[in-house]
């Protein structure tokens, strides 16, 4: 009798293991012909190439002023004189999108920038993402009080909204890139565990599974082997969904000088630094907040798209 069993979840396995193949499939090919979110995809990895390679770019110091390009407007909108190369200490140089309020090229502080407002804002989802899964996987699949401890800890996190929240623990921890990373983590654990444990519970009651439980397989074994192919899908969409929130508030807490100090240049802390100029040169005190925009877009729209591909009534 148990070798029948064995030999049935056996057979399950594989039949599941090709419906998955498949399923991935379909999914990219309906990904892939979705122009909105094929357009996004390829900004964001624009983005994050020109992050990568800035300095071999041919870009000027992001870290050295000029002081006859201070506040000077972009020059292809102000005319030949903005766009005429100005003698730097490092030799003539155009400044395509102006300079910031110490003379600074405001092209290669926002490539620059990129660096870190991308680091900031994928990190912490990552980390969420891992930590939450777990501990909702954990929690949906075990049930009872594992699920009472774990998910009442959670909920006590909602009690706070995430921008007080993320603001409180980055003032407890005190500034910088680091304490940021950990505050936006932990802001981002509670949401992710929630569906984590939600789909979990779904997936726990499924025929398959007790088939596996009945063949005696071990708790570890069927998270790994059945549940994990089933809930990541969709906690990974709900994540993708959160990293323009998590742009958002890192730009946001160095705007208020939670986050990335001076002089590096991050897009939240050159809005912070330039918020002074906004009626002198207002377009150029404006775009690293047309960076954070943008780029908080293009995910938003990216997890449409694949949360839309991953819809099997579709």
């Amino acid at each position: 009798m148990s070798n029948v069993s064995a030999a049935d979840v056996a057979t399950q396995a594989a039949a599941l293991a090709g419906n998955t193949q498949g399923y991935w499939s379909g999914v990219i090919r309906k990904l892939a012909r979705d122009k909105v979110a094929m357009t996004c995809l390829g900004i964001i990895l624009l983005l994050i190439a020109a992050a990568i390679l800035a300095p071999w770019l041919g870009l000027a110091d992001p870290y050295r002023g000029a002081i006859a390009r201070r506040l000077r407007g972009i020059c292809w909108l102000d005319g030949t004189l903005d766009c005429a190369a100005v003698s730097t200490p490092w030799g003539p140089h155009i400044y395509w999108l102006g300079g910031d309020e110490q003379g600074r090229d405001m092209l290669a502080r926002l490539i620059h920038g990129g660096r870190l407002s991308l680091f900031i804002g994928l990190l912490p989802v990552l980390n969420a993402f891992v930590i939450g899964s777990l501990l909702g996987i954990v929690a949906g699949y075990r049930g009872g009080t594992v699920n009472t401890m774990i998910m009442r800890t959670i909920d006590v996190f909602y009690a706070f909204p995430s921008v007080l929240l993320a603001i409180a623990i980055s003032g407890a921890l005190g500034a910088g890139i680091l304490n940021s990373i950990v505050s936006l983590t932990i802001v981002f654990i509670p949401p992710i565990a929630r569906v984590a444990e939600s789909v979990t519970t779904q997936v726990r009651s499924l025929d398959f599974v007790d088939a596996a439980r009945a063949s005696g397989a071990g708790a570890f074994t069927i998270i790994r082997v059945h549940v994990l192919n089933n809930v990541l899908g969709p906690i990974f969409v709900f994540a993708t969904s959160l990293i323009s929130v998590s742009m958002i508030l890192a730009s946001g807490l160095s705007f208020l000088g939670l986050g990335t100090k001076p002089p590096e240049p991050e897009w939240g802390l050159m809005l912070n630094t330039l918020r002074t100029a906004i009626y002198q040169q207002p377009l150029v005190a404006a775009l690293p907040g047309a960076m954070i925009f943008m780029v908080s877009i293009c995910f938003n729209l990216l997890s449409d798209g694949l949360r839309s591909a991953m819809d099997v009534r579709t």
